[in-house]
């Protein structure tokens, strides 16, 4: 349902993935959606799907409220250019996750930047593509807004205003911050989940039987698209860098402390346990600062592990049961059981509400381990 102050018209350039759902999230608020895309398969896809329609080659008959440049970190430059020649909209903005190159790029070009408003929102897939759009992809989700100095601030509230009504959390910040900051938490990890990944690609058929939960969460974000991974590197390079070093002489110091530690004797063994422990106690500590749901502090809870049967509508069934039982789950997991029509969920609940949890389970029959 629309709101006041929620932009009425949008262009949307490239119904990729980020893009599409953009524009299904605000063709939910009631807002007319045009949509281009060079691909005109992406694009027939995307208004096949209800996400908008197609913009006239000729351009709107009035300048859209906003026009959202959803392409690629090299081509946002003369894109936005190109936009603002043909006068798409009144606002500009993107969704690049990098911003400081973007913005060279435009000056470079003498695109005009009061009405352009760098932005990314921090939500995506491992799928892309205009069929993996979802309306509510930024949900709850950061979308960090990077103004320059010559933006209007008329222009940063209407950017502001559609990533709320996309129901994202808009965080202002600078060009080059943002990408120190998206270099460790979102490019880095993507680099060494690949590098995982890759290991695999080696591996025997004993070792990938053996493949649990654990290998398949280090290596999940491996999955995304090599060709859109490698644009967001190169454009963001230093800081990426400076994590992946950082990371590697962790990982070249561990290597050397297990290899040296079978032949380093009592004490030479005790010393390579305290830098494991280091690494290992230094790893809990960074995953503790995580934020947690709504971006409040990360909350410990506990886990109650229930085996389900592989068959439609059980997890349904599971999930009705912890609403019986007033209990709100608060995240679940499930790893599959090779060769066996099961698999393990694994609830996560405040601590007080498991046992409860637990005992509702099992009187409706799921084997539910103490």
């Amino acid at each position: 349902m629309e709101k006041e102050g929620d932009p009425r018209r949008v262009v949307i350039v490239g119904a990729g993935l980020i893009g599409t759902s953009i524009a299904l999230a605000m063709r939910e608020r009631g807002a007319e959606v045009l949509l281009a895309d060079h691909d005109e398969v992406a694009l027939r896809l995307a208004v096949e799907i209800g996400a908008g329609s197609a913009l006239p080659e000729d351009g709107p008959d009035e300048p859209a409220d906003i026009a959202v440049l959803a392409v690629p970190v090299a081509a946002l430059g003369a894109t936005l250019r190109a936009a603002q020649k043909r006068g798409l909209a009144h606002v500009y903005t993107d969704v690049a996750s990098v911003k400081t190159r973007p913005v060279l790029d435009a000056m470079e070009l003498g695109c005009d930047l009061r009405g352009f408003v760098p932005g990314h929102p921090l939500a995506g897939r491992e799928r892309s593509g205009p069929a993996a759009a979802r309306a509510d992809l930024f949900l709850g989700r950061p979308w960090a807004l990077c103004p320059t100095p010559a933006t209007a601030p008329e222009a940063l509230g209407a950017v502001r205003a559609l990533a709320r009504a996309c129901g994202a959390e808009p965080l202002i910040t600078e060009a080059t911050e943002h990408d120190r900051a998206v270099a460790l938490v979102s490019h880095a990890p993507h680099v060494v989940s690949a590098a995982m990944a890759a290991r695999l690609g080696e591996a025997d058929d004993v070792a990938l039987a053996l493949a649990g939960q654990g290998v398949r969460d280090v290596t999940r974000i491996a999955a995304g698209d090599p060709d859109l991974w490698t644009g967001i590197l190169g454009a963001n390079p230093e800081p990426v860098a400076d994590v992946l070093e950082a990371v590697a002489t962790d990982l070249a110091v561990t290597a050397s402390v297990l290899r040296a530690g079978a032949d380093a004797g009592q004490a030479g063994a005790e010393a390579a346990a305290g830098l494991l422990d280091d690494l290992l106690r230094r790893g809990n500590t960074g995953r503790a600062r995580i934020p947690g749901k709504h971006g409040a502090r990360a909350s410990s809870y506990a886990v109650v592990s229930v085996v389900v049967p592989d068959r439609p509508g059980e997890l349904a069934l599971l999930f009705q049961a912890a609403g019986v039982a007033g209990v709100n789950i608060e995240d679940a997991t499930i790893e599959h059981s090779p060769g066996l029509p099961v698999g393990v969920l694994e609830l996560s609940v405040k601590p007080e509400a498991a046992e409860g949890l637990a005992d509702e389970l099992r009187a409706r029959g799921w084997s539910v381990p103490r």
